[in-house]
């Protein structure tokens, strides 16, 4: 019996350096929302500063980046800059980007913006629960004075949630019940970097196959599991990232009965099978 114990033993031990040697190999990565790790995102204005928690890359060097940012309700900036231009996408809550003197146009989740470098913005939040993706193509994402404004030569956008335009996957019109996608900002061709958001109606388990070198998505909206593999399914809360190097293929399913939308930073041209 002692002997069959040991080898028991002995199995189950290889069997477990089995899985964590599968895990390391794998180009997937994730992190979940629980697992983000919070620091000001302006540490000269203390408590005062929203919560920013890094998924990708890292916002004080000089690569591209993606990070989260909390607001507490009610938050409004002072006029400022950066020194680099942003793309931002509302996760939770409501929130304003714009021009000082503007009325407050505040968008919902799903909603998409970006900020160019140089010019003089506040950004305002309001709801219990504020949360917004924030991307950048390079670093490092620095606060800024007013009086540091430059013109970049470039404008802001500021879309609505409402104005998505939503171009159907499976047939040539769009209708509901089936994929989606929006095409935010690039090109997707010739494995040139762009932004997309993915709708992923209720009841729907698909794979999205990437046939670029950089894939990273975010969960904007809805809670997919996403398949690891047949044993391994991980349940992704709105916040939480995946990504994947190289070409790739990810399964995902929405059992709930509302949208699912992914937002999605690529090289590479997406299909879809489901």
């Amino acid at each position: 019996m002692q002997i069959l114990n040991s080898i028991v033993l002995i199995f189950l031990v290889a069997a477990n350096c089995f899985s964590v040697a599968i895990a390391a190999d794998s180009n997937h990565q994730f992190v979940l929302i629980s697992e983000v790790e919070w620091e000001p995102l302006n540490p000269a204005r203390g408590d005062k500063s929203p919560q920013a928690g890094t998924l990708w890359g890292d916002r004080n060097g000089v690569e591209s980046t993606g990070f989260l940012v909390k607001f507490a309700d009610g938050f409004s900036s002072p006029p400022h800059i950066h020194n680099v231009a942003y793309r931002g996408v509302v996760i939770k809550g409501y929130i304003h980007n714009d021009d000082p003197n503007a009325e407050n146009m505040w968008m919902p989740s799903g909603s998409f913006w970006t900020q160019p470098a140089g010019e003089i913005h506040i950004t305002s939040a309001k709801g219990n629960n504020n949360l917004a993706y924030i991307e950048i193509d390079k670093g490092p994402y620095l606060v800024l004075p007013a009086k540091e404004a430059f013109d970049s030569g470039e404008r802001p956008i500021n879309v609505d949630e409402s104005n998505i335009v939503w171009i159907n996957q499976s047939e040539n019109s769009a209708s509901s019940g089936k994929l989606k996608m929006s095409y935010l900002w690039g090109k997707p061709n010739n494995e040139q970097l762009y932004g997309a958001l993915i709708q992923l109606p209720p009841k729907l388990t698909t794979t999205i196959s990437s046939s670029g070198s950089i894939f990273h998505a975010v969960v904007i909206k809805g809670q997919p599991h996403y398949y690891v593999n047949k044993t391994d399914v991980k349940y992704l809360e709105a916040g939480s990232y995946f990504n994947s190097k190289g070409s790739s293929v990810h399964k995902i399913s929405n059992k709930k009965k509302e949208d699912i939308i992914l937002y999605v930073r690529t090289n590479g041209m997406l299909e879809f099978a489901h």
